[in-house]
């Protein structure tokens, strides 16, 4: 009897500590901020690129994912209390390290992420001519432990325009941009499926070699007509 009076009691406390789990209040403070060079948000893929935060001091130690958007900014819905920011290894177009940053959270908190890339581009600008948009910019080299292996642009219907989310795309090798010092020019035709739109949306982006993610220009809005 005693036997069975322990387990009902053990049952009964797995069922109160589950309702308390169910009962608990959803997140009521958010982490905002935007990765960053010198400064400046840095265009990714969207959701394609992953922070970490962790909450330390608890027994059960896991990690919160935080996707970062196309224009490089990130949101995450916490609980008050000190998080660390940290990189997910591999996941950027930028040298890894397991620097960390405390964000300390009441309410709300804002964040920079610096980050070292690899290549970042600069000065970017966009010219329709005729059924073409052709493209101009700089790219400027930062880390250099690793080497360029392509720039590419894209063109696509939202501003949700990337290596997984375009119409249409144009390339050249590194093998040919033999002068970082000088403006690298692409040109892409306006596929006929968007030929007939009000706008397009287009940017560029940089593939490092060995580097998953490239790294963009912010999206730019054309009009076609």
């Amino acid at each position: 009897m005693k036997y069975i009076i322990n387990c009902l009691a053990c049952l009964l406390l797995v069922f109160i500590t589950g309702c308390s789990k169910d009962n608990k209040d959803a997140p009521n403070a958010t982490i905002n901020g935007k990765v960053v060079f010198e400064n400046q948000p840095l265009g990714l893929r969207s959701n394609g690129v992953q922070l970490e935060l962790w909450q330390p001091g608890y027994q059960l130690f896991s990690k919160i994912p935080v996707h970062i958007d196309q224009d490089g900014t990130f949101s995450a819905q916490v609980y008050d209390g000190s998080y660390r920011l940290t990189m997910l290894r591999g996941s950027g177009p930028w040298a890894d390290k397991t620097d960390s940053i405390v964000v300390d959270v009441k309410g709300t908190a804002s964040i920079d992420f610096p980050v070292d890339p690899f290549f970042v581009i600069k000065n970017a600008n966009f010219v329709k001519a005729g059924n073409n948009i052709n493209a101009t910019f700089n790219l400027q080299r930062v880390n250099t432990t690793k080497n360029l292996e392509l720039v590419r642009i894209y063109v696509g219907q939202t501003i949700i325009t990337d290596q997984t989310n375009n119409a249409g795309t144009a390339q050249k090798a590194a093998a040919v941009i033999t002068d970082l010092s000088q403006p690298v020019t692409l040109t892409v035709p306006v596929p006929s499926s968007l030929s007939a739109k009000d706008f397009v949306f287009v940017r560029v982006g940089v593939k490092t070699v060995g580097v998953a993610e490239l790294l963009y220009s912010l999206p730019v809005k054309i009009a076609m007509k």
